[in-house]
C-alpha cells in the first residue's frame, strides 16, 4: 500500500516516502503562492483561481490573503462562503465547510495529527482525521479546529478558541479548550 492510500485510510503515513504527495504538496504550495500575490482589485481572478486550488466550491466565495493550505483537493467549501486573513488549511484529511459560513482571521483547521509515542512519531509518520463544519457557522478570529471534529449547523465559536472536541448544532462555545456556553 502507497502512503497516500495510508493517508486516505485515516493510517499512520510518511509523506516523505511518497513522491506523489510530495508533488501534490509542491503544487498546492505554488498556488497558493500564486493566489497571495493576486492583488486584491481583481476580485473575479481571485475567485476564479482559488477555485483551481479547492476542491469544490459554491458559487459565491471569498478567501483573503494569505491562504495556505496542504494539498487544496481535500478541502470543500459551500456557497456564501467567506475566510479572512492569514487561514490555515492543514487538509491531509477532507475539510468540508458547509453555506453561510464566515471564518475571522488567523485560524487554523489541522487534520493533520502525529502520534503520541516519541519513537513513532520521530520517524515522521502522521495521520488525518476529518474536519466538518456545518451551515451558518460563524468562527471567530484565531481559532484552532484540531482533527477529528465536527461543528453543527448554527453555530458560533467565539474567538481564540481551540476545538479538540465536537460541537452539537445550535450552539455558542467558546474557550481552550472549547466548551458550549449558550443553546440558541
Amino acid at each position: 500500500m502507497t502512503e497516500k492510500e495510508k493517508r486516505d485510510k485515516g493510517e499512520l503515513y510518511n509523506v516523505m516516502e511518497d513522491n506523489q504527495l510530495l508533488e501534490e504538496m509542491r503544487k498546492a504550495k505554488l498556488l497558493c503562492y500564486e493566489y497571495n500575490n493576486i492583488t486584491p482589485e481583481k476580485m473575479n481572478e481571485r475567485v476564479e483561481f482559488i477555485k483551481r486550488i479547492l476542491g469544490s466550491t459554491g458559487k459565491n466565495i471569498q478567501i483573503e490573503s494569505n491562504f495556505y493550505c496542504d494539498y487544496g483537493y481535500n478541502t470543500h467549501v459551500g456557497e456564501n462562503f467567506y475566510m479572512n486573513h492569514n487561514c490555515v488549511i492543514l487538509d491531509v484529511a477532507r475539510v468540508e465547510f458547509g453555506d453561510n459560513v464566515f471564518i475571522g482571521p488567523n485560524c487554523g483547521f489541522y487534520t493533520a495529527g502525529h502520534p503520541l509515542d516519541i519513537e513513532t512519531r520521530n520517524k515522521g509518520l502522521e495521520y488525518g482525521k476529518p474536519i466538518k463544519i456545518g451551515n451558518n457557522v460563524w468562527i471567530g478570529g484565531n481559532v484552532v479546529v484540531l482533527p477529528g471534529v465536527t461543528i453543527g449547523d448554527n453555530v458560533t465559536i467565539g474567538a481564540g478558541s481551540v476545538v479538540t472536541k465536537d460541537i452539537p448544532s445550535n450552539t455558542v462555545a467558546h474557550g481552550n479548550p472549547c466548551k458550549i456556553v449558550k443553546n440558541i
